[in-house]
């Protein structure tokens, strides 16, 4: 459900109108918000500041209800007005038990897990589903209700289910994590790149001489001093074996150490973050990520925004010996920041899978000598490819929105193109400053085409009108524009 309505301001009688706006009336004069505007999130780019804000009715939230406030330096303000209408009269009294509404969501959840479990993947019977949150929430539009906002844990990863708080039937039921299927290993960016070796295999975690040839070491900036591996943009939660210690602060593991993958994922955010703050931004995911390492038993690795926590998975490769597997789901933690739920609509969803796949590759180049560069995942993909390059998927295909399929890791390979041949024509500095910067407009529940001219305006203010034809060129031959 799209409700993407922007607005342009005017400089002074403008920002007087959306300041009243928020407060009873929108930016076009419209009446008054019965359901009340709460502020989230305020963020800062290169071209202005954005705020962000929750709907709510009655104190509760509304589901997927947001409002948008970009103020442009230049003094121009752009409103984005995602809200649902919620009848006035609608009660908020819950007949169903949050433990009960739990169990509904969680069933739901565990029999959808079970039924699209790849047969090639498991041969057993799924666990069942846990919850972590329940809230109370309400759905805006036609069908307005009171639900129960459940998240769960399962072999999917995390799941938001809505069930209605007053018959207890499960409403909505969808994953919310941003996952890759299994990925692992990396050193700098992993020992595939780094060896220029297709033919290194995992070898079930052992240590090789192969691999130990691969270990760089490096230095952990931004350490807390606590002895632990964590800092100004890390922080190691969890892990399996137990979080590394070291009164020295000095982390040296060979890879069949889990805790080797540690401080892959320690080094490895640190430098990708100092590189964004290089770019300029300073309100970019700027905050000490959570991270869960090798406590995920499938082959599989996933942002969960309920929490805003990444966890990497042990099967095949384990993930977090991958670097590319790190920066992929650090790129989904970027898109959460900076646009609180983002990922709403399919397109979206795979605008994420895109734009992490770029991160990827983009955070690879420094340190790949231009070795198969588009190819995302080489480590982690030698565990389940056969073909040589090993890549899990490509930022140079040849997809167009004629091939969409609604899936959204298929569909990203087509933002990603485009991505990556913005960089091939502007460089990487420019490019990757740009895409960062037209995040901050994005809806949460953005199309290709709202996100690709978000992007050429972008470039049209950062590099002028050249710049903007070029990013526009990208995505027409994607035929995203």
């Amino acid at each position: 459900m799209t409700r993407r309505r922007k607005v342009l301001v005017a400089v002074a009688a403008g920002l007087a109108s959306v300041s009243l706006g928020l407060a009873g009336t929108n930016a076009a004069g419209a009446q008054a918000n019965p359901n009340g505007l709460k502020l989230i999130k305020t963020k800062t780019s290169l071209l202005g500041k954005h705020y962000w804000y929750q709907q709510t009715f009655k104190g509760l939230p509304v589901v997927n209800g947001y409002y948008a406030k970009h103020v442009g330096k230049n003094g121009n303000v752009e409103i984005a007005d995602g809200r649902d209408a919620v009848p006035a009269n609608l009660d908020v009294s819950a007949k169903v038990a949050p433990a009960s509404a739990a169990q509904s969501a969680n069933a739901a959840v565990t029999a959808r897990a079970q039924r699209d479990a790849a047969p090639n993947k498991s041969l057993v019977r799924q666990p069942a589903a846990t919850s972590s949150a329940t809230q109370l929430a309400v759905i805006g539009g036609p069908n307005a209700r009171l639900v129960w906002n459940v998240t769960s844990r399962s072999t999917e990863g995390v799941s938001r289910s809505l069930v209605d708080a007053k018959t207890g039937s499960v409403v909505e039921s969808k994953v919310i994590s941003d996952n890759i299927d299994g990925r692992g290993s990396v050193f700098d960016p992993n020992p595939v790149v780094s060896e220029q070796n297709e033919k290194l295999t995992d070898m079930n975690d052992k240590n090789q001489d192969a691999l130990f040839l691969a270990q760089k070491n490096v230095i952990l900036r931004n350490l807390d001093g606590s002895g632990k591996l964590d800092g100004s943009y890390v922080n190691i939660k969890e892990a399996k074996g137990g979080i590394a210690q070291s009164k020295t602060n000095t982390f040296v593991y060979q890879r069949a150490n889990d805790k080797f993958e540690q401080v892959m994922v320690y080094y490895h955010i640190n430098q990708t973050q100092e590189y964004i703050q290089k770019l300029g931004f300073t309100d970019v995911n700027n905050e000490s990520q959570d991270f869960s390492v090798d406590t995920y038993a499938d082959d599989n690795s996933f942002y969960d925004p309920s929490t805003d926590m990444i966890t990497t998975g042990e099967g095949g490769v384990d993930d977090a010996e991958d670097a590319e597997v790190i920066w992929h789901e650090y790129g989904h933690a970027i898109q959460d920041d900076v646009v609180p739920g983002f990922g709403e609509s399919e397109q979206a969803g795979a605008i994420g899978e895109g734009f992490g796949d770029y991160w990827a590759v983009t955070n690879s180049v420094p340190v790949s000598k231009g070795f198969n560069l588009p190819c995302v995942m080489d480590w982690d993909a030698t565990s389940y490819t056969t073909d040589e390059p090993h890549c899990l998927r490509r930022t140079d295909g040849t997809k167009t929105t004629d091939d969409i399929d609604g899936e959204v890791h298929d569909d990203g390979e087509i933002w990603s193109r485009a991505l990556w041949d913005i960089q091939q024509s502007l460089g990487r500095t420019k490019a990757d400053k740009l895409i960062l910067e037209a995040t901050f407009f994005y809806d949460p529940d953005t199309s290709f085409a709202g996100a690709a001219q978000d992007t050429v305006q972008a470039a049209r203010l950062m590099y002028g009108k050249a710049a903007a034809q070029t990013v526009t060129d990208a995505f027409k031959a994607r035929k995203i524009l």
